[in-house]
């Protein structure tokens, strides 16, 4: 289908670009950029006087819910509600039910997904067998099959031993191992240790369960040579060991959630179980430190950690509900939020939800990878407009997700989506 965008912002973090532009839509391919070719005859029209035009989000951690826990959410409705948020492509972690530890369930999974022909799906596959922190999966196989890196999930690594074999494994066949760095033992507890989770008597999860982690994987990543990404980064504590990790030269990425960017423990209120989440709230002190950080780049992407949640296991007391929340439709506004209120530069902060989880991406993606989270020439239609003015607020009910529980609902956010193309074809209209 031939699209023809008017007098858009075109911005693109991957170049710098920012000018007002005409953007020209054949094939699936951007066709141009500035002004349409001669001969260019659109089909349709989209005028976006007024909006900005952003190369498609990407999203490293949205869970889909299927296979297995469709009562909590179904493929159909968590790609709605990617599109709705503007995201065009998202790496979706291995804890469905059975685990995404075979081939046939990762090729059925992306099928599944393309026949919807809305957000790309990138799916990680699991590190161990069934998650369980054993027996090593077939990484070769499940590579082959679509999985651009390869995770525990939320599920710590019970031997270090088998963290070892699983990095240098990865690491000779350059594979990228996704963790989130918890001890076992320590992160066992429902809230931030603090002097609030000691009133409100909830067990704690100290700040130690993320450095004891990230100590043991850094000292492995420098015997194995291998590419770690970390997986929502919680504490000031966590980011000052990447910092010198980085400076070192070793192979890490990480990311940070929207819930830690914009929440600390004190938004718990009076046990609400919609902040109930993992990692845990921590501290302003903590906050500051990921803001910091991700706005230098330490921390190279935002995440939504979309986790939709049926609303029965909400309902229970804070300590036994589920932790999740759902994030993706809100994760352009809370990064444009986040750039307002702490003053870091709009470019920097759609970087860290284009360009920058495309770079954590890297060679996974083959051809992709010079096409996805930017807006040039030749590339792929994979594109948001977005209307800056359209301040509003997040009312859960409305969400396109099926999860509906998120510690957001009543906030005024920034900026929202209008309208989501994905491989030139318009995904998602807000009407």
């Amino acid at each position: 289908m031939k699209i023809l965008i008017r007098n858009g912002r075109v911005m693109d973090p991957a170049r710098g670009l920012d000018q007002q532009a005409d953007v020209a839509i054949d094939g699936g391919k951007v066709l141009a950029i500035g002004k349409a070719p001669e001969g260019f005859a659109a089909e349709r029209e989209i005028d976006a006087a007024g909006c900005w035009v952003l190369p498609g989000l990407v999203d490293l951690a949205v869970r889909l819910r299927e296979p297995g826990h469709e009562h909590e959410g179904m493929l159909q409705s968590e790609m709605a509600a990617s599109v709705a948020g503007g995201v065009t492509s998202l790496v979706c972690p291995p804890d469905t039910d059975p685990v995404l530890d075979e081939q046939g369930l990762v090729e059925m999974l992306k099928f599944r997904a393309e026949k919807l022909h809305q957000s790309r799906l990138f799916p990680l596959g699991a590190l161990t067998l069934g998650l369980k922190g054993e027996v090593l999966t077939e990484m070769a196989e499940l590579t082959e099959s679509g999985c651009i890196g390869f995770s525990q999930a939320e599920v710590p690594m019970t031997s270090t031993q088998t963290l070892q074999r699983a990095l240098a494994y990865a690491a000779t066949y350059g594979y990228t191992v996704w963790l989130r760095p918890q001890e076992l033992y320590l992160g066992k507890g429902v809230a931030a240790s603090g002097p609030l989770a000691t009133r409100m008597g909830l067990s704690g999860v100290p700040v130690a369960a993320e450095t004891i982690a990230l100590h043991t994987i850094f000292e492995l990543m420098r015997g194995t040579q291998a590419r770690v990404h970390l997986c929502r980064l919680s504490s000031a504590a966590g980011v000052e060991l990447v910092r010198r990790a980085k400076a070192e030269g070793l192979q890490v990425t990480a990311d940070v959630s929207i819930n830690s960017l914009h929440l600390t423990d004190t938004d718990i209120g009076y046990f609400d179980s919609s902040a109930r989440v993992t990692p845990p709230l921590r501290q302003q002190r903590d906050r500051d430190a990921l803001s910091a950080a991700l706005a230098d780049g330490t921390i190279d992407a935002l995440v939504s950690d979309h986790t939709p949640v049926d609303e029965d296991a909400k309902v229970l007391p804070f300590a036994e509900a589920e932790p999740g929340a759902t994030g993706v439709e809100l994760l352009l506004s809370l990064a444009v939020k986040w750039s307002q209120e702490s003053g870091v530069p709009l470019n920097r902060a759609l970087a860290a939800i284009t360009a920058s989880p495309v770079q954590v991406l890297g060679l996974a993606l083959g051809e992709l990878q010079e096409q996805l989270g930017r807006l040039a020439e030749g590339g792929v239609a994979d594109l948001c407009i977005v209307d800056p003015q359209a301040a509003w607020t997040v009312k859960p009910q409305e969400l396109a997700s099926q999860g509906k529980s998120t510690p957001f609902g009543g906030y005024e956010l920034p900026a929202r989506v209008r309208c989501t193309l994905v491989d030139g074809r318009i995904a998602y209209e807000r009407r």
